[in-house]
């Protein structure tokens, strides 16, 4: 475990640029360990990021092989294949610290706050990114971290489990003892059909407040990737499903079936494909959006973070319109009726 020590952020900074920075300011951090500073160079400004935990993590570490932190691995990876994401100023990993290139304040989540009328061009830019990605990282190499990890069966049962843990047994609301077996056989098979859906390159929280936007109103919109460290092959419907229910916002079905069009088409996808997509987005909609919710509470409870547990309703809401739009679905229609013991 490292120590926060901001003089090891400036010796690196000296050692990189050969000056040492003008101001190191802390920034506002997401729900992670990590802490954020924004840092005044002779002609820039760049954001440092530490992290505490790197030194134990098992990902620097391959076959006993040291191997670089995955975010650097993964940035470079995108960075190869044409997504546009934060430049790398200063590698201290060996300290806990990583400088990068400072993208500003504007996510997607706050344009959208500054400039509504702007939400369309913005997510149609997001979609298509997203499809280009996929395609440009459909052959990723032998050794990539990408690679190593997986929505699989036992990762996908777990955050259902998380759920069941912290948003409901946590809240008070517990299922019942009868139904406990029967929401286990319902999560079983719901984890198992994700895992089973079609693998590529998933980025995991492509969602509104880790996608920046650079450009200014009226611009073509110009987006950036950030937050992407803990990449892996997923189903690839997943990162449209972070993005159009993403918990942070709330979208109408034409909407959310307009962008997935637009995904569909450029991923080349047929028309038998993107009709399949629609339903396999509500299907890991259910999966991601039980996780979402279970995590919200974990990061009150465990985290003493409060300021999520306000998205915990509105996600739960997206389970459940999820659901009833495929009311042919036995797995979802049991899952339904077991929940509604509890969350109605």
């Amino acid at each position: 475990m490292f120590t926060l020590d901001l003089q090891d952020l400036r010796d690196l900074l000296k050692s990189t640029t050969g000056a040492p920075p003008q101001s190191i300011v802390p920034m506002p951090g997401g729900a992670s360990t990590r802490k954020f500073f924004r840092v005044t160079l002779e002609n820039r400004s760049a954001v440092a990021m530490f992290v505490p935990d790197l030194a134990h993590s098992d990902e620097i570490e391959k076959k006993g092989k040291p191997r670089r932190w995955p975010y650097l691995e993964v940035r470079d990876l995108l960075h190869d294949r044409g997504v546009r994401v934060p430049a790398l100023i200063a590698d201290g990993t060996d300290r806990g610290w990583t400088v990068v290139e400072d993208l500003g304040d504007q996510t997607m989540a706050e344009r959208l706050l500054e400039q509504p009328q702007d939400k369309r061009t913005i997510y149609q830019a997001a979609v298509t990114d997203l499809a280009r990605a996929q395609l440009a990282l459909e052959k990723l190499p032998e050794d990539s971290v990408v690679r190593t990890r997986a929505f699989d069966y036992d990762l996908l049962r777990w955050e259902i489990e998380h759920f069941r843990e912290w948003g409901l047994d946590a809240l008070d609301r517990p299922l019942a003892e009868g139904a406990k077996d029967a929401f286990d056989a319902v999560a079983d098979r719901i984890a198992r059909r994700v895992a089973d859906l079609p693998r590529g390159f998933v980025h995991r929280d492509y969602q509104s407040r880790n996608l920046m936007v650079l450009s200014g109103p009226g611009e073509p919109v110009e987006l950036a990737w950030v937050d992407f460290q803990d990449a892996l092959m997923g189903p690839m419907v997943y990162d449209l499903v972070a993005l159009l229910n993403d918990s942070y916002q709330q979208f109408d079905r034409a909407f959310v079936e307009e962008r997935l069009e637009e995904f569909g088409q450029a991923r080349g996808l047929s028309e038998p494909d993107r009709k399949a997509l629609v339903g396999q987005f509500d299907l890991v909609t259910v999966q991601r959006k039980l996780k979402d919710a279970g995590r919200f509470v974990f990061i009150d409870r465990v985290k003493k973070d409060p300021s999520y547990l306000k998205f915990v309703e509105p996600t739960l809401h997206k389970v459940r319109t999820s659901i009833d739009r495929l009311p042919g679905d036995p797995d979802l229609r049991e899952l339904r009726k077991i929940l509604a013991y509890v969350l109605d």
